[in-house]
């Protein structure tokens, strides 16, 4: 068995709308796909045996061993797959449990889809799973501990720590969308103009100067002091000298910590020897070269925290200790420890494990103890200097215990040091009392405090401290979102986006749109090339300056990667006609209308998919929508639109002339046709469309005024600027030149439809096939080119994919010839420069010049290069060049 491709999935795609976390693995069986499960002797006890987990799996069965039963009867290996990489998964710490497995029509080959937490977890569970099947029906020895152990550490390598995490959760219960920005913790959320950043617990909100200031122990203490907040006294130092100097100024014990360390790193407490003070010293020196020397105060390690300047909650914390039995070493009680269900390697569960260190080391060595020291009944062993959860400690929450001068203080620091989300660790003996009343004493003020210790205590309520930080960011039940409005079909996409794109800005947005030309801000060109996938969806999702997207979704995007947004506020299908057909396991037109349908099943419930009712199978995507739908029709009397009408509904519709919104039983005459640029003059009916449902979309949303649309309509024109590759006719002195980028059957017919409607004569199609499309549907762009050609110059594509220009060229040659029996000049210049030079060269008087281009800024430059040179000075240089 081998494995042919990975994708990773990272919103909502094929397999599924609502699970956007998949990895699809395409496997190739070769040998196995003879071989089920059950004719493999010893696979089914082999596989309970090293995964017995497995049986929790209901599987089709739908009852508890349903899997280990299709193993039984027979099933295949990607099957087992599937399960296996779900099962490694959720064996480290990351449950999650939705698989699908599926033939990819050819012989042994299946896509392998299951979900994932991390995604590269998720794909080293793919491989390992592979490696463990393969190790079963070999009957070979197979080291699941390692593979674990693996799985955990890329988890903790990759995903967002407890704290971040539990904020994005927060925000995306409450609908609020986020991006990741970083493989650390770098998060946005919101789109647009809405979005705010969270890194850890640092919000955009927060001042750096007073994350400065918390960072500066030293300034902190002296601010805090100032105010009248308790504060242990101390000095700063940096050498050895001054260290002894504050050690007999301060007297013992004292705590030495570096001045800008955190995490506890550096830090020594409880010194009571100057032998202990060099050694904490020269541990505190690792991390910053001024080191603070403060007196130790003795009681228990509290944080409490405060976020938008108001006390949430408090912990008591405790280090990572052991208590003697007087039978058990050291050794022996931490693994009774670590042997806690609730302890696990990194954040995985609510405790972590209880590692060894230097930290450890030095603690025992300093009481002459070593791991096989058996203490005493009830002794508590101290195994960490500070009462980090990460390094073992725990936590109990005490937020009902806490008295209001108390929590007073707390929001008067957090105020003091300007923190609008702020940890502040206190040591005192508890806080039921002012500790200004009981020697407590603020010890250090945190920037990015964890949330760790609040959400999962060992003891004590848990406290949703992510659900004020999102209030903070986002008040009064603000999504942060940006209206999205998503086009998807087969024909038609780029010119309907740029036009809803151009009504939107007509009405005063500051609009970001994705194209198959490249990404557009504001009517700036950021990115060049085909930009309909998730990637250039998320670049105008992240930009600032943006308050309205326009994203335009092709097939492509959606199969690789799926969807860059979880909901659009309106989705338009244009239509599903036969293109890419037999690519990426769509082998037939409704597999095609499945795809398209992903991105009208993103609409909120309170938006709009508006769909094309000339068209049977975007029609019947109405099916599986929750939200509201409309539709669009080139005839008034489509039965279709009719009956949505009479319900009440909405419609955009061509009609005596007119681009018509329907509401209900009246109509909204827009504009005519004939008044509209890109229609010239009402003949390129694939433009009349094309308007229906942008003028549609941009109405029902925030109902953007007619107004605005009849002038935006007015002034968007067929142009290399505007329109680039869609319907360009240049006007030579002697013929013309229409540039557009049909590349299907459906398209070339539009674009054909269209010059016969144009004068011009003998008309000259200057055409290609696309390599990885089907020998009928390039012989189709033949039929339809010899059909309404008079001269056909056939060029090829910059990327053959996976053809030859010879296969191609035949195939092209076939379809002429199958709708023109007679011969007509034929040309064959495989160069797209070489092919438009040529035909400027012999152009007839009077010819209309029709270009089916590849790479549409090349071909335009190419072209204007060569209007401006003759306007400029008759035969252009370029042509004398050549």
């Amino acid at each position: 068995m081998k494995i042919l491709e990975i994708k990773v999935l990272r919103g909502p795609n094929f397999w599924s709308i609502n699970r956007g976390k998949l990895i699809q693995i395409k496997l190739d069986l070769e040998e196995m796909e003879e071989i089920p499960t059950n004719k493999v002797p010893g696979f089914r006890q082999r596989l309970e045996k090293l995964l017995p987990s497995l049986y929790q799996h209901r599987c089709s069965v739908g009852e508890p061993g349903g899997f280990f039963q299709r193993v039984e009867e027979g099933t295949w290996m990607g099957h087992v797959i599937e399960h296996v990489a779900l099962e490694l998964q959720t064996l480290a710490g990351m449950d999650t449990g939705f698989g699908r497995t599926r033939g990819t029509g050819n012989h042994g080959e299946y896509y392998v889809v299951f979900s994932y937490m991390e995604e590269d977890a998720g794909i080293y569970a793919g491989k390992s799973a592979l490696a463990l099947v393969e190790s079963l029906i070999k009957d070979e020895d197979f080291d699941l501990a390692s593979v674990i152990m693996r799985l955990r550490e890329i988890r903790e390598d990759t995903r967002l720590g407890p704290s971040t995490g539990c904020i994005v959760e927060e925000a995306a219960r409450r609908g609020i969308p986020y991006i990741r920005l970083n493989r650390h913790s770098l998060v946005q959320l919101g789109y647009g103009v809405h979005q705010k950043r969270i890194r850890a617990t640092i919000a955009s909100t927060t001042s750096n100067i007073a994350v400065d200031i918390a960072c500066d122990k030293e300034e902190t203490k002296k601010l805090l002091g100032d105010a009248e907040i308790p504060v242990p006294k101390g000095d700063v130092i940096r050498t050895e000298e001054g260290l002894e100097s504050a050690v007999r100024r301060i007297g013992y014990p004292v705590v030495i910590k570096p001045i800008d360390g955190n995490h506890g790193k550096g830090n020594t407490t409880n010194i009571t020897t100057w032998e202990q003070a060099l050694t904490a010293f020269a541990a505190a020196k690792q991390y910053s070269r001024s080191v603070i020397v403060e007196k130790y105060i003795t009681g228990f390690d509290f944080r409490a925290l405060v976020i938008n300047y108001k006390f949430v909650c408090a912990a008591l914390r405790t280090p990572a200790a052991v208590t003697g039995n007087g039978k058990s070493t050291i050794q022996e009680l931490i693994d009774e420890t670590n042997a806690d269900p609730r302890r696990g390697y990194g954040h995985e569960k609510v405790l972590t494990q209880i590692t060894i260190d230097q930290f450890t080391q030095k603690m025992l060595d300093e009481k002459g103890y070593s791991l096989s020291t058996v203490p005493a009944k009830d002794e508590l062993v101290l195994l960490k200097p500070t009462a980090n959860l990460s390094t073992g400690g725990t936590s109990t929450d005490v937020t009902d215990e806490v008295h209001p001068a108390n929590i007073i203080m707390c929001e008067r620091i957090a105020r003091i040091i300007g923190l609008d989300i702020c940890g502040i660790d206190i040591m005192a003996k508890d806080l039921r009392n002012p500790i200004t009343e009981n020697g407590g004493a603020i010890l250090e003020v945190n920037a990015a405090p964890g949330f760790r210790m609040h959400i999962e205590p060992a003891e004590g309520l848990p406290r949703n401290v992510a659900e004020p930080v999102v209030d903070m960011l986002f008040p009064k039940g603000s999504s942060g979102t940006i209206p999205i409005i998503a086009i998807t079909g087969t024909n038609g996409k780029t010119t309907t986006t740029r036009l809803v794109a151009h009504i939107a800005k007509t009405a005063g947005y500051k609009v970001g749109y994705t194209t198959s030309d490249g990404v557009y801000i504001q009517n700036q060109l950021m990115m060049k090339g085909d930009c309909t996938g998730p990637i250039s969806s998320q670049f105008v999702l992240k930009d600032p300056t943006v308050d309205f997207a326009v994203l335009e979704c092709a097939r492509g995007g959606i199969l690789k990667n799926g969807l860059a947004f979880r909901n659009c506020d309106v989705a338009i299908v244009t239509n599903v006609s036969a293109d890419h057909i037999g690519l990426g396991g769509i082998d037939t037109m409704e597999q095609m209308a499945k795809v398209k349908s992903i991105v009208p099943e993103t609409v909120f419930r309170h938006g709009y998919a508006i769909l094309n009712a000339d068209d049977d199978l975007v029609f019947d995507m109405k099916g599986n929508l929750e939200c509201n739908v409309a539709f669009f029709s080139m005839d008034e009397n489509n039965p279709r639109i009719i009956e949505h009408c009479k319900k009440g509904g909405f419609a955009s519709v061509y009609e005596n002339g007119y681009i018509t919104i329907m509401k209900g039983n009246w109509k909204i005459r827009v504009i005519k046709v004939t008044e509209v640029p890109i229609t010239y003059g009402g003949r390129a009916l694939h433009n009349i469309m094309n308007c229906l449902p942008a003028v549609l979309s941009t109405y029902l949303w925030r109902n953007i005024s007619i107004d605005d649309l009849r002038t935006a309509l007015h002034n968007f024109v067929p142009s290399p600027t505007q329109t680039p590759g869609r319907l360009n006719l240049f006007q030579f002195k002697n013929f013309k030149f229409l540039v557009d980028f049909a590349h299907n059957p459906a398209g070339l017919e539009l674009l054909c439809d269209f010059t016969t409607k144009i004068e011009g004569t003998p008309k000259v199609g200057i055409i290609s096939g696309t390599g990885d499309r089907r020998d009928e549907d390039i012989r189709e762009l033949g039929r339809i080119s010899g059909k309404y050609f008079e001269e056909i110059i056939i060029r090829q594509d910059k990327n053959l994919r996976g053809r030859t220009k010879e296969e191609i060229v035949n195939l092209l040659v076939e379809g002429i010839k199958e709708t023109q029996p007679t011969e007509i000049p034929i040309e064959i210049i495989y160069s797209e420069k070489e092919a438009i030079l040529h035909a400027y060269r012999n152009a007839k008087p009077g010819s209309l010049i029709t270009i089916m281009c590849d790479v549409v800024a090349e071909a335009l430059d190419l072209i204007k290069e060569l209007k401006e040179k003759e306007d400029e000075m008759g035969e252009p240089e370029l042509l004398k060049n050549n």
